[in-house]
């Protein structure tokens, strides 16, 4: 394949959502209950005894022609990414197409994921809409209600661009307040604009024991460093979004994986996972780290619907429909997508991977 001109993770994000947002603020202990998936992915014992690193993808959004979400083939996904090793869900979020949902939207189809997990794995869901901190924590409870594990809250909807870290840590306290006993999560979503969360802001949350997890979109593994160094031994989990900085974040702690990658090739994803710290498979686990850093900047293009086409392709029955910027897909990156489907395929075959199903 051709490389194109490279994306970063950020450029390609940032057009998923709408150019104004009015959203960000105005003026007890908890891991994940991790169940077994149903992985078609073979775990060494060597992997099995140390601490188990989590694949959690972040949902696409299938739509009928209509736009409508297409909830037969919400479930479908859902299925599909457990039968792959998922080990937990983020559903509405970016991926999910979030800021083109209504709020009635966002509860039904994080609800929807849920009932359809059944309680195998934890399921989190974005909370932080609203104009005021008071909407914030109103929505957040009615997303708590769908019965997700985790309400997770965007860290630029908490202060505008210019405030200071200061400002940021009182309008999460205020909001805390306001939550009650909720367990929270960060993610540090490109959208409205990227807030990257300093080692001092990350202290504060770590305290909070209802926050157990988050999200990091960074892309530096020396700023993931410390926030692990922050983390460890406390009930914050750390999911890195970042598929080239995938291995060396398992490998110094982070709990698991969180990319837009995963929506099209899970099961390296959970490989991955599963093999990071194991040392029979470095040269291997070193030699996919290479591979998907390669893949992300061509598969990223025209993302979600290059997901939701590389799916199709894998045999789920999705529509080629976002409500998201991105309506086609040209046929010249169809070819690419062609072309990395056939990689995958060729990755499974050295790592020993029995693809899911579609």
């Amino acid at each position: 394949m051709k490389t194109e001109h490279k994306v970063s993770r950020r450029d390609f994000l940032e057009k998923m959502a709408p150019a104004t947002l009015g959203i960000v603020a105005g003026s007890g202990p908890m891991h994940f209950a991790w169940a077994s998936s149903q992985a078609t992915v073979a775990m060494s014992p060597e992997a099995a005894a140390a601490d188990e690193k989590k694949f959690v993808p972040v949902m696409i959004t299938p739509f009928g022609t209509d736009l409508k979400i297409d909830f037969d083939n919400v479930s479908r996904v859902v299925d599909f990414y457990l039968a792959a090793g998922a080990k937990g869900f983020f559903a509405n979020c970016l991926s999910s197409e979030m800021y083109f949902l209504n709020d009635q939207e966002r509860i039904d189809l994080t609800r929807h994921v849920v009932k359809r997990v059944k309680g195998k794995v934890p399921v989190v869901s974005t909370g932080s809409f609203g104009d005021s901190l008071a909407d914030k924590a109103s929505f957040a409870k009615k997303i708590e209600d769908t019965g997700v594990d985790g309400v997770i809250l965007i860290s630029s909807h908490f202060a505008r661009q210019n405030d200071s870290d200061t400002v940021l840590m009182e309008n999460f306290e205020q909001f805390f307040a306001l939550a009650g006993n909720m367990k929270l999560g960060t993610y540090e979503c490109p959208s409205p604009y990227k807030r990257i969360l300093s080692p001092e802001v990350f202290r504060f949350l770590v305290a909070n024991k209802n926050l157990i997890y988050h999200k990091d979109t960074t892309e530096d593994i020396g700023k993931i460093e410390a926030k692990l160094a922050v983390s460890k031994g406390t009930q914050m989990e750390l999911y890195n979004a970042h598929s080239a900085t995938a291995l060396p974040s398992l490998q110094k702690g982070a709990k698991g994986m969180s990319p837009i990658s995963g929506n099209f090739y899970p099961e390296i994803h959970t490989w991955l996972c599963q093999n990071a710290g194991n040392p029979a498979k470095s040269e291997d686990a070193n030699w996919i780290q290479a591979e998907i850093t390669r893949m992300e900047p061509l598969i990223s293009k025209f993302y979600p619907l290059s997901s939701k086409y590389f799916l199709k392709k894998r045999g789920l029955p999705v529509e080629l429909t976002c409500r998201a910027n991105t309506k086609v897909i040209t046929p010249e990156q169809q070819q690419v997508l062609d072309t990395a489907h056939k990689t995958f395929i060729r990755w499974c075959h050295r790592l020993g991977i029995q693809p899911a199903k579609g």
